[in-house]
């Protein structure tokens, strides 16, 4: 005797579970990274370039971003909740606006235990005297260290298109408009990896304003990592403002210099016109 009705619902159980097996499973999107941006304090226009720092980031799609204004007396707890922190602070070498040593330790603690920590432009010239903060940076704007010709566009030249943060961009890109660092007070040789460098022409300067480096010009660390304790540094050079974070290379290196920083990884792709 024939079962209609079981007949039809093992054949819908069998069909349903034939179509689930069809259909891919969607994967969930990774948590996004958590970013802190520490400003307050800059001869830069901090005020300008924190917002655009900030919408960068967020729009790769990869990152959750915070600011703080005021990062002194900050401690372990402070940055507990983030992966990666972005540094655009400049001290003044004014005693009143260092951090204090609890804030620097736990800056220091947080990279060491294998967090992020990219450093942004001028903030390299911050800290004059801290020596663990130099070698977090790796070069430094210091007295008779760190100048620049005027504004300028000039060409980035790859030079580890291997590392993760560089791979998938082609050899060379613009950077427009922006200032090119020179002549930085640097940690011993292999105390950092050079990712990227720049031609810093010494035509371009008035006479008098170049500090004596001698010859028609000499290519300059413009993006480079540091490995500190357990934690990556990634440093970029560029991007002196709004309208020179605008550049494409700026975006691109920054947003993916943060992910390799948070994580040891890159998953932002490399924009076509980069590539």
């Amino acid at each position: 005797m024939r079962h209609p009705i079981r007949n039809a619902l093992a054949l819908g159980v069998l069909l349903v579970g034939v179509g689930s097996r069809a259909l891919p499973q969607t994967l969930a999107p990774p948590p996004k990274l958590q970013a802190l941006i520490v400003t307050g304090q800059n001869n830069h226009d901090w005020r300008g370039t924190t917002p655009v720092l900030r919408k960068l980031l967020e729009a790769s799609g990869r990152f959750e971003v915070r600011v703080t204004e005021e990062f002194r007396g900050s401690g372990p707890e402070t940055l507990a909740p983030y992966d990666v922190v972005i540094l655009s602070y400049y001290d003044g070498r004014k005693p009143e606006l260092r951090w204090g040593e609890r804030a620097d330790n736990a800056l220091l603690n947080y990279v060491r235990s294998g967090k992020g920590l990219v450093i942004y432009h001028f903030a390299l010239a911050a800290f004059d005297g801290w020596t663990d903060y130099e070698k977090l940076s790796a070069g430094n704007w210091r007295p008779n260290h760190g100048h620049h010709s005027a504004r300028h566009d000039y060409t980035v030249t790859v030079k580890d298109a291997d590392h993760p943060i560089m791979r998938g961009l082609k050899a060379t890109f613009p950077e427009i408009n922006d200032e090119l660092y020179a002549n930085l007070q640097w940690q011993p040789e292999g105390a950092f990896h050079v990712l990227a460098t720049a031609w810093d022409d010494h035509s371009l300067y008035k006479q008098g304003e170049k500090q004596p480096v001698t010859g028609p010009g000499l290519n300059q660390p413009v993006l480079w990592t540091v490995n500190y304790g357990s934690g990556r540094v990634f440093v970029t050079a560029l991007g002196h403002d709004a309208a020179a974070m605008n550049s494409p290379g700026f975006v691109t290196t920054l947003t993916r210099g943060a992910e390799w920083a948070a994580t040891g990884n890159v998953t932002i792709p490399v924009p076509a016109e980069l590539q």
